[in-house]
């Protein structure tokens, strides 16, 4: 009996134990994930009509407060924990065609209305997306081993470093096995190419490969690093982002001197300068306490910017070109983000706000720049003679007078501001916008510059010119018949451009500026003074002290007449002449709507508490180790560079219609240290890549490879692509032996037809560079907006009216056309030949020298071969010919290398050049 019951209870407790393990199971659904599951259901399906754009029936699904409140219909379409009662959830499931969601589209599909039912179900639980969640510290994972954790697995023997173990994750994942180590050579040319965009010098070459310790290649990393090819190399890459031209663009394109700019990022690279000090000096290097000159230079960033000088444009149309594009190029470069969209509306599938676009713009819209023919404003950089004086100027200003009088004196020699433009006059009266470049006014003339800067100055500034002695300058305050602040005689025989100080009677804060002119002995119809700028102030001080007159007649030559370097750059407008930023209605600039002060989103990390609220703060919003953008964009585009593709592919936008990242968990971990560990040194992120088992991988594909991971994602090999536009120019000077190594200054011109430059207005004609100046890296060529150089646009360069994140890699015969027949290249291999003979006059010997030095590899007999077999043939064919040989062998009529041999060596180093091998990194 007692076994009875005993066998009664434990059946019953099993029965009770079995039916709870079945309610929790019917019950129990595993989680929805908001980002990886609903969010991209959303994007496809429904957004479009329930976003940023559009919200129809009052409904949308963009942000989590929209999503629950109440629509048209007076109730919310989504009631947390109850699918049955949400609306969004019937409307999905309807059978009539008129209520059915997507409307006239196709339904979604049983497994997609069942995730969505599932997540309103248990709670429609918001989330954000990965890219805008903060970066955390990543565990590294451990690495498989085999027999049940008895004895390592085969990633224990392949790893070098983290980035391994990340990696060798997916690929077990994926059942793939890593690829054996790239031989010595590979990697020598490999990373050279990655690390300084051409092959090694021949002594870090002869070191490395002689070199058989196992540090041998982290030695190598460290030289590369430390040569200043580096900083050229990785500059290509930022002229892209930073738009780089040596002109304006639009339909002028004229020139515009810019290089310093270049320079200043060679030498930043070079110095491993800290990413967010990088990026802060860029965006706001005026606005740090007293900047030095390279501070200055590092804001052209944004004054790449471009320009337009075309008669009859509107210059604030084109002043507000810029200020967006400057918004634009911030999300895009600096955050990987697409945020132009958001100008005429909230973005259609990321957290922002179509207010936020014009507080974010809020930040660049009050500079000095106003779309001025002369790229207003300014950085002086004096030469020879005036650089001294204007030590001597700064040295007794500083020692000798208040320091905030000294400061503004030396700001403006420095950079000519604060000054008004005289393009922003109006209300002209026998006169014109020269141009639309400057105010330009006739006899008995007028004209009016609105909220004039007086703030009691009595002194102004003038750059001016007028060919006639007599006129007379007069100036009003409020109105044509108002006050009269002073009446000036402008100086008539002063040869062009002429910079004269005046005196004012003081008037107090900003009044509307009217200019009466007139002159008894000018001409109908002509000209009687141009203006370019105006400049209020108080006067140069330390009157009466020692050497005053010196320092000032210094002050006035440099003012005047000074030679110096001058670069367009960024400077705050001082609170006189603070510039209000207004919403566009619908993104049209002339539609101004709602004032609003400069802000950052709140969707993501918030603004420093102790942070200026302008372009510093700004910066330092940027660099904060709480942005989730900033680092993760500058890891995934580095790997990029290194691996052909980025870990999110689309480097542009991490956001949610980018593509998602291959290893997310890597990423984070790579852009965690960058910030914590490497105090955003990027030579330290580099080197962390290149030395991990993933990049010294082969990078030759087998059947399987191909068939598992086309286009290496999981990374199971090597890279292999081709080199860029720059670096198949410079690789070919440099194995040629005539790369010129010189660093820095203006643009070179090397050769190109004639006829690609057809500059209107000016004439400008390209010309050729002489000597060695041909020879210099891609980096210094001359960059026309409107008509780049040839043959790298044809390898993919960009014309760089606007950023570009990364190029996309085609594949055209054009290109092989370019290699093959562009003058430049034959020239580099005549170059090649002629120096190779100058070693060894054997044709074998030259033959495999030239393929050892352009490859990085020994040839292989059936290579030779067919190389031999080129040389013979052309050999036969120049003995028959002299015009030919002399065309190929030198190209000078008459020249002691002008010999058949000579020729068919050119020939047959020409196809070398051409090769697979040659022109992709592998």
């Amino acid at each position: 009996m007692f076994r009875h019951l005993l066998n009664r209870k434990v059946l019953f407790t099993l029965l009770l134990i079995s039916g709870l393990v079945a309610v929790y199971m019917v019950n129990s659904e595993p989680p929805v994930d908001f980002n990886a599951d609903v969010k991209p259901i959303l994007n496809r399906k429904c957004i479009s009509c329930h976003g940023g754009v559009k919200k129809k029936g009052g409904f949308s699904l963009l942000f989590e407060e929209e999503a629950l409140a109440a629509t048209e219909s007076g109730k919310p379409a989504i009631i947390p924990g109850d699918p049955h009662a949400s609306d969004m959830i019937r409307r999905l499931t309807a059978t009539d065609p008129e209520e059915r969601m997507p409307y006239k589209e196709a339904p979604l599909t049983d497994v997609e209305i069942d995730i969505l039912s599932r997540w309103v179900k248990q709670g429609a639980k918001w989330g954000k997306h990965w890219a805008y969640q903060s970066v955390e510290k990543q565990d590294v994972p451990s690495l498989p081993r085999r027999l049940g954790g008895l004895l390592p697995g085969v990633f224990s023997s392949w790893k070098k470093n983290d980035i391994d173990h990340f990696i060798a994750e997916r690929l077990r994942d994926k059942e793939l096995q890593p690829s054996a180590e790239a031989d010595k050579n590979s990697l020598l040319r490999r990373v050279s190419l990655d690390l300084i965009g051409m092959p090694a010098p021949p002594d870090i070459t002869r070191r490395f490969l002689e070199d058989s310790s196992p540090e041998a290649y982290e030695k190598l990393v460290d030289n590369l690093l430390s040569l200043p090819a580096y900083g050229e190399r990785w500059t290509a890459m930022w002229m892209d982002l930073s738009r780089y031209a040596d002109t304006k663009g639009y339909e002028r394109d004229d020139r515009r001197q810019i290089w310093r700019y270049r320079d200043w990022l060679i030498q930043a690279f070079n110095s491993d300068k800290p990413y967010d000090q990088f990026i802060t000096e860029q965006l706001a290097g005026d606005l740090l306490p007293s900047p030095t000159d390279a501070q200055y230079l590092a804001t052209a960033f944004h004054r790449n910017t471009m320009t337009n000088d075309e008669g009859g444009t509107d210059n604030e149309e084109f002043r507000t070109a810029a200020v967006i594009d400057r918004v634009n190029t911030t999300w895009e470069v600096l955050m990987g983000t697409t945020f132009a969209c958001v100008q005429c509306h909230s973005h259609p599938y990321d957290p922002f706000r179509y207010e936020d676009y014009y507080k974010f713009m809020g930040y660049f819209n009050n500079t000095r720049d106003e779309d001025t023919f002369d790229d207003y404003p300014l950085l002086y950089e004096y030469k020879a003679e005036d650089s001294i004086r204007f030590k001597q100027v700064s040295n007794w200003l500083q020692t000798t007078v208040d320091p905030k009088e000294a400061n503004r004196v030396i700001n403006f020699l420095r950079t000519r501001q604060p000054a008004v433009n005289s393009l922003v006059a109006d209300q002209i009266v026998n006169g014109a916008l020269a141009d639309t470049k400057w105010l330009a006014l006739r006899n008995y003339s007028s004209a009016r510059i609105k909220n004039f800067p007086f703030q009691q100055h009595t002194k102004l500034l003038i750059r001016y010119v007028t060919p006639v002695p007599d006129g007379i300058l007069e100036l009003r305050i409020d109105s044509l018949n108002g006050p009269v602040i002073g009446s000036l005689r402008p100086n008539g025989a002063a040869k062009g451009w002429f910079v004269e100080e005046f005196n004012l009677k003081s008037v107090s804060d900003n009044h509307d500026l009217f200019l009466r002119f007139q002159s008894a002995s000018l001409e109908k119809d002509r000209n009687g003074i141009q203006f370019d700028w105006f400049h209020m102030h108080s006067g140069f001080p330390g009157k009466g002290k020692s050497d005053y007159d010196t320092i000032r007649r210094a002050f006035d030559h440099l003012v005047t007449k000074a030679r110096a370097v001058t670069t367009p750059v960024m400077v705050e407008n001082p609170a006189e002449l603070y510039r209000s930023t207004h919403m566009f209605d619908r993104g049209n600039w002339m539609v101004k709507g709602q004032e609003v002060r400069p802000g950052t989103p709140t969707s993501l990390n918030p603004f420093p508490s102790s942070a200026p609220n302008n372009r510093l703060g700004l910066a330092m919003w940027i660099t904060d180790k709480k942005n989730p953008l900033t680092s993760r964009t500058i890891v995934n585009r580095i790997w990029e560079q290194l691996f052909g593709q980025g870990l999110v592919e689309t480097l542009e936008d991490l956001g949610s219609q980018g593509i998602q990242p291959t290893h997310p968990a890597l990423l984070d971990h790579l852009s965690w240290k960058l910030m914590h560990e490497w105090n955003w040194s990027l030579k330290m992120l580099l080197k962390e890549m290149v030395l991990s088992a993933t990049y010294r991988q082969d990078s030759r594909v087998t059947p399987e490879l191909l068939e598992k991971d086309r286009f290496n994602k999981w990374y199971a090999r090597g890279p292999r692509f081709r080199l860029s536009a720059e670096q198949i120019r410079d690789q070919a000077l440099a194995v040629s032996g005539i790369l010129n190594t010189g660093m820095y200054g203006p643009g070179k011109m090397p050769w190109q037809p004639n006829g690609i430059w057809n500059s209107p207005y000016n004439g400008d004609q390209w010309v050729a560079s002489h000597g060695k100046e041909k020879y210099r890296r891609s980096i210094y060529t001359y960059w026309k907006r409107t008509a780049a150089y040839p043959s790298m646009i044809t390898f993919d360069a960009m014309q760089r009216e606007v950023c570009v994140s990364r190029r996309i890699r085609t594949n055209t015969p054009l290109q092989a056309l370019t290699v093959m027949n562009d003058p430049v290249y034959v020239d580099i291999s005549r170059q090649f030949a002629l120096k190779l003979l100058t070693e060894n006059s054997r044709p074998q010997w030259i033959i495999e020298q030239a393929y050892l030095r352009a490859t990085g590899r020994k040839i292989t007999d059936t290579e030779l071969a067919s190389l031999l077999e080129l040389y013979k043939k052309s050999l036969e064919r120049y003995q028959k010919d002299a015009h030919a040989t002399c065309e190929m062998a030198t190209g000078i009529e008459k020249d002691s290398h002008n010999r058949p041999e000579t020729a068919a060596l050119v020939v047959t180093i020409h196809a070398i050049m051409n090769l697979d091998q040659v022109l992709t990194k592998s």
